[in-house]
């Protein structure tokens, strides 16, 4: 099982972002798993960004990213997505995807997002 994340980097505050979670080597389809993205900031523990069902059907978002954050999959791709705008300093932070499927839960590696003038 593998979850590769891609898409962060260093943007100015007010910025935009798009960061992708390719999924591979699943046991079951990927259709079959919520996905969800998290983020860890410096000497901090790692919070709940954004979560997607199985379909894409329903979304939840942290207070903190609402309105400004989409998180989006394409079932077809193996991929879920997370559309970063507006962005802020506090929003500086390694982002992980994961997956999960009853007990099955999965992580990625991580991507860092820096957002500084």
């Amino acid at each position: 099982v593998q979850l590769v994340e891609s898409g962060g980097g260093l943007v100015q505050p007010g910025g935009s972002l798009r960061l992708s979670c390719a999924a591979s080597g699943f046991t079951f389809p990927f259709i079959s798993y919520d996905m969800s993205w998290y983020r860890q900031a410096p000497e901090k523990g790692r919070d709940l960004v954004a979560f997607i069902t199985t379909t894409g059907g329903s979304t939840n978002y942290a207070d903190s990213v609402l309105g400004r954050f989409t998180i989006s999959r394409d079932n077809a791709k193996n991929t879920v997505y997370l559309q970063m705008n507006s962005l802020k300093p506090e929003d500086t932070a390694v982002y992980y995807c994961k997956a999960m499927r009853g007990w099955r839960n999965y992580w990625g590696q991580g991507t860092q997002v820096t957002v500084s003038s």
